[in-house]
């Protein structure tokens, strides 16, 4: 995903690197240019969206060598607010849509014997987060997930790696929504915490940090597991 924040500036990290880049948004069309990007649709909770984007990167590029998976949403609130059906919507796009979009790739990555799947997690994929733990679990899925099929790659050539950004400076919080359940008990304790982390977005490091991290981990010719992405702003 391009339209915003750490997504775009890594897809104009790459373009300026020489690389030939695609960068996905839900609406292309209405999605600000990124200069050297090509903008194509993709809705990382389709399956045939995610089939049509990987389809049509290969026609016109003939391969895929990088894979960033970047989109994330999240919920702001207690575990008990959130309702089951909130949480899976959550999961759809932070975890599942991850999977979906890896699953696709790895055919065309496995038959060149080569390439690089790049997770965008979190410093919550490994710390708690109260009043955020929906959106701490999702990214400590991506963790696992990307560990465990690290090993199952790499004797096709295929590394997969995460990048952990801190906070960073971004229109998350304005995407991010509450929860659906909200309760009196946890009202004040949630309204103080929302307000510390808008503040701490707020003052973050920029995603150009989150950009040049991905890049590097994108070109190491040994990569590692698990690369931080946090400058003077971050955890």
């Amino acid at each position: 995903g391009v339209s915003s924040g750490i997504g775009r500036a890594i897809a104009s990290a790459f373009a300026e690197k020489g690389f030939e880049v695609f960068g996905t948004s839900r609406s292309p069309h209405t999605t600000e240019p990124v200069f050297g990007v090509e903008l194509i649709q993709l809705d990382v909770t389709d399956d045939a969206s995610v089939a049509a984007a990987v389809s049509t990167i290969v026609q016109r590029a003939g391969r895929i060598d990088i894979v960033v998976n970047n989109a994330g949403a999240g919920v702001f609130g207690a575990a008990e607010e959130t309702s089951i059906a909130q949480a899976q919507q959550l999961f759809e796009t932070n975890f599942f849509g991850l999977v979906r979009l890896t699953r696709a790739v790895l055919p065309y990555l496995r038959a060149q014997r080569g390439g690089r799947i790049i997770n965008i997690g979190s410093v919550l994929g490994f710390l708690p987060s109260p009043y955020g733990s929906l959106y701490a679990a999702s990214k400590h899925a991506v963790e696992g997930f990307t560990e465990s099929l690290d090993h199952e790659t790499r004797e096709f050539g295929v590394r997969a790696v995460v990048v952990e950004p801190g906070y960073t400076n971004t229109s998350f919080e304005a995407n991010a929504t509450e929860a659906d359940s909200p309760l009196e008990s946890y009202a004040a304790i949630r309204q103080h915490v929302i307000q510390v982390i808008n503040e701490a977005l707020h003052n973050g490091d920029d995603p150009d940090v989150v950009a040049r991290v991905v890049v590097k981990a994108a070109t190491d010719r040994t990569p590692k597991l698990r690369y931080p992405a946090r400058g003077p702003a971050g955890y």
